[in-house]
């Protein structure tokens, strides 16, 4: 028996302490007068008792969820031969591992001995007792709570006032672990971002014209030292965002003021799914486009006139990639521009402004913080996406604003640097995580102009 198991029994239990709740209060409010009587309406006190039923369960199940894996570890290392306790914890780790890829029907390096078998056979037994201990436990206790909350239904029961408080504070549970959540993301990149730094200086780092960073991983190796110069991926990085970003906004926001302020209603139901159908277009499918198509016919372009264009550039990477973003642009801006108060522009109308100039100076200056949220929305998907720049831009490093040649972003740099079998504390490992830092402080200040561009516009409207 899984946990999925578990779970779909205790969405079950509840479900069926929902429908009993709720009947148990029409039971009562027959008796009393009718759900006139009763503070709440019956939806609320089946809610309750689903409510009572789930929440303690769920507690619990999560609970057994973290500690189950350590708790049977421990009892099976307890039995395990001394001269396998006695290891170090690394080798005992590895032990452990081959203990587990035998339970799961991995094939382990080396040959199999009786005593992992016996152990991979104790540790499979002890997770299935643990499996059916869990769901007796959460069966119990969700009929338990639907035995109390039966007992409990009156007709002064403030059954809607408990489930508000209840929702109140899960919606506050969700919000607090969002928080944690970004923090623990931002202190995890930290650390080993200062880990780096102990190793690579900071200024090295940040004004580095030179990004190399194969470094030998022993001493007796033959091997480059490494040279750890950000500015020439954020370069490229910014160069290929640049680039996407002059396509996709002006074509995304004049087709949003086209669909919402000029097309009719026909061509409109037809021309917005076909452009967000680019949104769901997969990454690889545009690299591909970009990789076979646009790059060949930009370098055969410029050999006609004596340009020297490199087989892989930010050029197309930079084109595929805006016209990917367009949906991004032209959805937000219309749905905006739609949201735009109608008695505005009647009123600019009722002046006796032309359309094109109630939406200059009306219509879009009202749309503008939506606009600018579209497009910063935009400028972070151009930042993080990394298969079209792998497939059309290429890997190479180069200091250069030349948009016809080779680049690479961070995103990319960060997936080559963390792919395969890696050394976790050598600098070339390391890097990814003060690039990603390093990303992360740009995105931030991005996003702090773009609050101050709302908030000075939205002065002028309110």
């Amino acid at each position: 028996m899984t946990h999925s198991y578990v779970l779909i029994t205790l969405l079950l239990l509840s479900s069926t302490g929902y429908y009993l709740g709720r009947r148990r209060a029409l039971a009562v409010a027959d008796r009393t007068g009718g759900p006139g009587s009763l503070h709440s309406r019956p939806v609320y006190y089946g809610a309750l008792t689903a409510l009572w039923c789930a929440v303690p369960a769920l507690f619990i199940f999560c609970f057994w969820l973290v500690c189950e894996s350590t708790v049977i570890t421990d009892m099976v290392v307890s039995r395990l031969p001394e001269s396998l306790q006695s290891l170090p914890a690394d080798r005992l780790n590895l032990v452990m591992n081959d203990i587990k890829n035998l339970v799961s029907g991995n094939i382990v390096s080396g040959e199999e001995n009786s005593d992992l078998r016996a152990a991979a056979d104790y540790y499979q037994y002890l997770r299935s007792l643990s499996h059916g201990a869990l769901f007796v436990l959460v069966a119990v206790i969700c009929m338990a709570a639907v035995s109390f909350l039966q007992s409990r239904i009156r007709p002064e029961l403030r059954a809607r006032n408990h489930v508000e408080r209840v929702i109140y504070y899960i919606l506050i549970a969700c919000s607090v672990l969002a928080i944690f959540t970004t923090i623990g993301i931002v202190l995890s990149v930290l650390y080993e971002s200062i880990r780096f730094f102990k190793i690579i200086p900071v200024q090295d780092f940040l004004f580095g014209l030179k990004w190399s960073p194969q470094t030998a991983i022993r001493a007796d190796q033959v091997g480059s030292s490494g040279a750890f110069g950000a500015i020439p991926v954020f370069i490229g990085t910014l160069l290929v965002s640049a680039i996407a970003m002059i396509v996709a906004v002006p074509v995304g926001l004049m087709s949003a003021i086209y669909l919402s302020e000029y097309a009719n209603r026909k061509f409109r139901a037809y021309a917005k799914p076909l452009l967000e159908i680019l949104a769901g277009i997969p990454t690889v499918v545009y690299g591909f486009f970009a990789a076979l198509v646009v790059a060949p016919v930009i370098r055969d372009s410029g050999a006609l006139i004596g340009l020297d264009i490199s087989s892989e550039s930010a050029m197309a990477a930079g084109l595929v990639m805006g016209v990917m973003i367009i949906p991004f642009v032209s959805s937000l801006s219309d749905d905006v521009i739609n949201a735009v108060p109608q008695s505005l522009r009647d009123g600019a109308l009722s002046l006796g402004s032309t359309r094109s100039e109630t939406i200059r100076h009306i219509v879009l200056p009202a749309a503008l913080p939506g606009i600018v949220g579209g497009v910063l929305l935009a400028v972070s998907r151009a930042i993080g996406e990394t298969m079209i720049v792998v497939m059309a831009a290429g890997l190479s490093a180069n200091l250069t604003l030349n948009p016809l040649k080779t680049v690479t972003t961070v995103t990319v740099q960060i997936v080559t640097l963390l792919v395969g079998d890696q050394e976790f504390d050598s600098p070339k490992t390391l890097a990814a995580f003060a690039l990603g830092l390093l990303l992360f402080v740009v995105t931030l200040i991005l996003n702090i102009i773009a609050l101050y561009v709302v908030r000075k516009y939205r002065e002028q409207y309110e």
